[in-house]
């Protein structure tokens, strides 16, 4: 909406929002005149979907609902006459994706997901040294991510704690990491197997480590008061009007506690795989460190690259004296080296630049909005079958999870 008020207003137009809150959408419109003097626009609720699209004739949907609804909402669109912008994750599980390709195949509409870690500095250094030969033909890959304990701990505080509304960070997270992997090793995932297990949150592990939590939420709760995993959505007006205010008409709870019960995703993950061009996979994801990043090293034939990210450390608890220490704990580091065969080692820099991730939203703005304004010789801009490939590794991990058995990527959905 900032970008469509903003900076692309001379070239594209927000027509209505479709939302179940109109507190919400209220919210917004007060925001658009405020901030960007922009005319309030039509608001319709979910049944008034069709009615929408008939009486603004829009020309793309932009979906943002949740997760296990992006399919229905992606192919009414698309039945509608419109083309689709969809965020990560596009769907959840192998059915809905069959069926988002169906209706695509059917109605010739553009179905693209925005994939904005491809546009953030580090990941633009690791494409550019793989496509300038740093490594050669790649052989293995080996990504270990990490949440922290604020990020992380937030899936299991919303819906997306929910298999069923969310497909588990699998796919809800997990779908930019293996994007970024399919766009650096150049092929799609063959074959799969995993392990995904509950270990830290919910009510069982706190129980597990004699801990008791007897609120199931933490705003307007006292004994929470000193939790930190706990928010308060009363605290500040954007969380109280968008959140805690609409709930009575969206029905969204955002501070459910992490350690409480209906919690069904997995908070640690571990798999390997097979690409179609031969690379071995490894990959581990976590919800729960003291510090948020990554460690990613791709090795071929001539050389390796290894990316080292730390986007912070959660420091809450600072004794006195140590104040710089914990400054310094929580600060950014993003390092790059590539590693030659027989060679000596260098160092890659990695400038980020204005906005959102390190200059990535900016940039998936103008790929969205403004396809042609700029050059594209990394080949960040992404189809349909990218956004298909981005969910399903994670969907056929889930399968083979729950059965115990490898998944072969082409028995839940073909890509080209």
């Amino acid at each position: 909406m900032d970008a469509l008020a903003g900076p692309h207003r001379d070239h594209a137009e927000l027509v209505a929002l479709c939302d179940p809150s109109p507190i919400r959408m209220a919210w917004h419109n007060e925001r658009l005149a405020g901030q960007f003097k922009y005319p309030p626009v039509a608001t319709y609720g979910p049944e008034d979907f069709h009615r929408m699209v008939a009486e603004r004739r829009p020309q793309a949907v932009i979906i943002t609902a949740p997760d296990y609804l992006h399919h229905d909402y992606a192919i009414r669109a698309m039945n509608a006459g419109c083309d689709v912008v969809c965020e990560k994750p596009l769907t959840i599980d192998g059915p809905r994706l069959r069926a988002l390709f169906d209706a695509r195949d059917r109605t010739g509409r553009d179905l693209r997901v925005a994939l904005n870690a491809r546009y953030m500095p580090e990941m633009l250094a690791v494409r550019r040294a793989l496509m300038g030969g740093a490594v050669g033909r790649p052989l293995a890959a080996d990504l270990c991510w990490v949440l922290d304990t604020s990020h992380g701990a937030d899936y299991f505080r919303r819906w997306h704690r929910q298999k069923d509304k969310s497909g588990g960070l699998l796919v809800h997270k997990a779908s930019h990491h293996f994007d970024l992997l399919n766009w650096f090793l150049g092929s799609w995932p063959r074959e799969v197997f995993a392990f995904a297990e509950l270990k830290f949150y919910g009510r069982a592990n706190a129980e597990a480590r004699r801990e008791s939590y007897a609120y199931d939420r933490y705003t307007g709760a006292v004994e929470a008061q000193d939790d930190p995993f706990a928010i308060a959505l009363d605290r500040d007006e954007i969380s109280r009007r968008l959140y805690l205010d609409a709930e009575k008409d969206s029905g969204y709870v955002r501070d459910r506690n992490v350690f409480g019960e209906g919690i069904t995703i997995e908070d640690t993950i571990s798999l390997t795989a097979r690409y179609r061009n031969g690379v071995l996979l490894t990959y581990s994801l976590l919800a729960y460190s003291p510090w948020e990043g990554l460690r990613l090293a791709i090795t071929g034939t001539t050389g390796r690259v290894e990316l080292y990210v730390r986007y912070g450390a959660h420091v809450t608890r600072v004794p006195a004296g140590r104040e710089e220490q914990a400054d310094a704990a929580s600060g950014a580091i993003r390092r790059l080296t590539v590693f030659p065969m027989f060679g000596i080692p260098y160092e890659v820099p990695i400038e980020p630049d204005e906005g959102g991730h390190g200059g990535a939203d900016p940039a998936i703005m103008n790929d969205l909005f403004c396809p042609d304004a700029r050059a594209d010789p990394l080949g960040c801009r992404s189809n349909a079958y990218d956004a298909a490939a981005s969910v399903l590794l994670g969907i056929c991990a889930n399968e083979s999870s729950a059965s115990g058995k490898p998944v072969r990527c082409d028995d839940v959905f073909r890509l080209p």
